[in-house]
């Protein structure tokens, strides 16, 4: 799910692409701006993005013919790939919008086409006719953002490899709180989800994975395909799956097992039922590049909250203003003398899943407020947030909890890997420049 109250900063793309040929077992290591002519509807082997991020992760990439550049957020949460376009104006505004009346392989959808009436049934809301019989979408999100417009086909280039007639929607109306320059100038999201309109899905990826620095000026790396360039050990979790429609489950979204929760060494004293989705889907927990905190359901939150409060009540001073709740829905913040150049030590908090652990530990659980200060004191809060608050049935699993660990999607097997803490950064640079890998 996007996060558009979230500043954005631009992905760079590499060089290097690996095309594994359907029709034979060649493997070929090709620099990306060497031709490819004949790529097929589906790609199975890997290509290679390094991205800067601040909160949001981006790519850069072009889409139309002639080509236009645009700066797309990567989100696992989400399954429509689209692009604000400009269908009137004849002038380009930054890289904010793409302008379909430039591009000659741009082309509507009708409604009365099968990707519109087939697959279109996991959005949130049914498509539908406009006025001229074309395929209309309106997609919301859990931020109260929405984007509303047609699907259509066009023409994605990844430097000179050239993937004609992808489906994406071209949107003219959106709404969003976000005054953020910085979401000004991001064009669209590339959706990561298993639905089948998702790009992934579209180029036929069965594995992808990224790690995410740290360091908002450093450089993290996106492998899409199965490289091998993860030589950390991961430790899996299958992902859940439930075929039938349920008011509250995404069937497409990367659902795992969340299973507990524990601040250092004491385990919350939750039953694993609340962690179960319920009779209407309510409960999942979704992996989710698109948000950038961790939010969990009502009952889970309170009592995180209460022992994460008992654990620092000798080195955090709490912010006694009941009024005060970041982004909407995280109540929990802390009042630090903005003379420390780092935060006091503090408890670790591991969420356990079926077969894996994340744990958030030192400055990834507590987030500085820009702009709020109190005296001599800056504003932190904690970095998981009230599900209830935002009005999500759901938990999620944010990218800010994913940083500085090898995370990948194996479809093919079903399951999502998390490796233990490694320096993405660095890891990052290794890839990037050892290239292509078998």
């Amino acid at each position: 799910m996007p996060t558009s109250s979230f500043h954005h900063l631009l992905m760079i793309l590499i060089v290097f692409f690996h095309f594994n040929l359907s029709f034979s077992s060649l493997n070929l290591i090709l620099p990306l701006k060497t031709k490819i002519n004949s790529v097929g509807s589906l790609l199975t082997s890997p290509s290679k993005f390094s991205f800067h991020h601040n909160v949001t992760l981006t790519v850069t990439l072009t889409v139309g013919t002639p080509p236009q550049k645009v700066s797309m957020v990567i989100d696992t949460g989400s399954e429509l790939s689209w692009l604000h376009c400009n269908k009137n104006k004849k002038t380009f505004v930054h890289n904010s919008t793409f302008l379909p009346t430039h591009s000659s392989s741009y082309k509507s959808i009708p409604c009365s086409s099968t990707t519109c009436t087939d697959q279109t049934r996991d959005f949130s809301s049914p498509a539908s006719c406009d006025m001229h019989k074309l395929c209309h979408v309106i997609l919301s999100y859990a931020d109260a953002s929405s984007s509303e417009g047609n699907l259509a086909l066009e023409t994605f280039n990844i430097e000179n490899l050239r993937i004609p007639g992808m489906v994406f929607g071209c949107m003219d109306l959106s709404f969003s709180s976000s005054t953020s320059e910085e979401d000004s100038k991001t064009t669209g999201l590339l959706g990561m989800n298993m639905g089948s309109l998702s790009f992934v899905s579209q180029m036929g990826f069965q594995k992808f994975s990224y790690c995410i620095s740290d360091n908002k000026d450093s450089t993290g790396v996106l492998l899409l395909g199965d490289g091998g360039a993860s030589k950390y050990p991961l430790n899996y979790t299958p992902l859940i799956r439930i075929s039938s429609r349920l008011p509250y489950f995404d069937r497409v979204a990367y659902t795992v097992q969340l299973e507990g929760i524990r601040v250092s060494n004491k385990l919350l004293p939750l039953p694993k039922s609340v962690f179960v989705p319920d009779h209407t889907g309510a409960g999942q927990t979704m992996v989710d590049s698109g948000t950038q905190f961790t939010f969990l359901l009502g009952p889970v939150y309170t009592e995180l909250r209460r022992e994460f409060l008992y654990q620092t009540k000798r080195v955090l001073r709490v912010l006694d203003e009941p009024n005060f709740v970041f982004q909407g829905t995280m109540d929990l913040c802390f009042r630090v003398p903005s003379s420390r150049t780092k935060l006091p030590p503090l408890p670790t908090v591991s969420m356990i899943f079926r077969g894996a652990e994340i744990t958030v530990s030192g400055d990834k659980l507590l987030y500085r407020v820009m702009g709020e200060v109190r005296g001599n004191d800056s504003v932190y809060c904690m970095t998981f947030g009230n599900s209830d608050l935002l009005g999500l049935e759901a938990y999620v699993i944010g990218h800010h909890h994913q940083q500085n660990l090898w995370v990948e999607f194996d479809l093919d097997k079903s399951r999502v890997g998390f490796s233990s803490f490694i320096k993405c950064d660095i890891i990052a640079n290794q890839i990037l420049d050892m290239g292509p890998t078998d």
